[in-house]
């Protein structure tokens, strides 16, 4: 009984926090170890995907969150349509791409795989929180390298980057959590 209480008080965190939430500050709102709050956090995992509920719990890394599953995403899309910052230009969709298959990767190696300055879709990314600027590379001028963020893994349902699938399934896939009309922008 008390585990199912742990579990209710868990979810309870998840949800109210609305953003990912490590592990250790969850064992430590419980009480518990971080054995003991992983193992209550999987089988709460669990519970979600057997019951095919419209909210799952993901792991990343060490932190835990509850998202919207993506077999809902046409009804979560009807309830969030017209909001401009749910979509994103080709040029930015391309740019994103090239980060999450080739990271750390330069702005100069992004701008020759699309041929054309891609600043504006870098930066965009970076404020929308998919992209982040890392650590310098040890090539030549040391540039900055761009990856992914924590953000990204949860717009792509991913765990980790091993997860990411093909590149014509990443496309698809990304067109369809973004919405389908994407706006024109050049670079």
């Amino acid at each position: 009984m008390e585990d199912e209480r742990l579990k209710s008080a868990a979810e309870a965190i998840l949800f109210a926090a609305g953003q990912s939430v490590p592990l250790g500050g969850i064992a430590k709102a419980l009480g518990v170890s971080d054995k003991a709050a992983k193992e209550l956090l999987e089988e709460l995992k669990r519970e979600y995907d057997r019951a095919n509920r419209g909210i799952r719990l993901v792991q990343m890394e060490n932190e835990y969150q509850m998202l919207s599953r993506g077999d809902y995403i046409e009804y979560i899309r009807r309830i969030i349509r017209g909001t401009s910052s749910a979509f994103m230009s080709q040029a930015a969709l391309e740019t994103l791409a090239i980060v999450a298959y080739r990271q750390p990767v330069t702005r100069s190696d992004v701008e020759f795989i699309r041929g054309v300055s891609s600043s504006s879709s870098l930066d965009l990314l970076i404020e929308r929180g998919l992209v982040r600027p890392g650590e310098k590379l040890d090539i030549p001028g040391r540039p900055m390298g761009y990856e992914t963020t924590g953000e990204f893994l949860k717009l792509m349902n991913l765990e980790t980057l091993t997860d990411l699938p093909d590149f014509e399934t990443f496309s698809e896939g990304l067109q369809l959590r973004l919405g389908e009309n994407t706006e024109v922008e050049n670079g």
